[in-house]
């Protein structure tokens, strides 16, 4: 149910860690689910202004459909994502 893209790993101050994806979606019932929000997500705030209709998670957006979004607003988010993982695991 998840399709995501690249590896990072993580760790908590817990000490728990695993390896996970640098980006990825997860095509819901209610919506679609992507998971490209990299580290603290008020630093996208203001590309996430311009996405359109969405809600944010934590680490994830909640689309209902992508006719609601700007797609080149959606790709600017999922490169801003990749670009921050990949400077950190680089």
């Amino acid at each position: 149910s998840l399709i995501g893209y690249g590896e990072r790993s993580y760790k908590y101050p817990s000490g728990h860690s695993g390896v996970t994806f640098k980006a990825g979606f997860s095509p819901r019932k209610a919506n679609l689910v992507l998971y490209i929000l990299a580290f603290d997500p008020r630093v996208q705030a203001p590309i996430l202004a311009q996405l359109g209709k969405h809600k944010r998670g934590v680490g994830c957006l909640y689309v209902s459909k992508l006719a609601d979004v700007d797609e080149q607003v959606l790709r600017r988010l999922i490169q801003d994502c990749w670009n921050r993982w990949s400077a950190v695991t680089s």
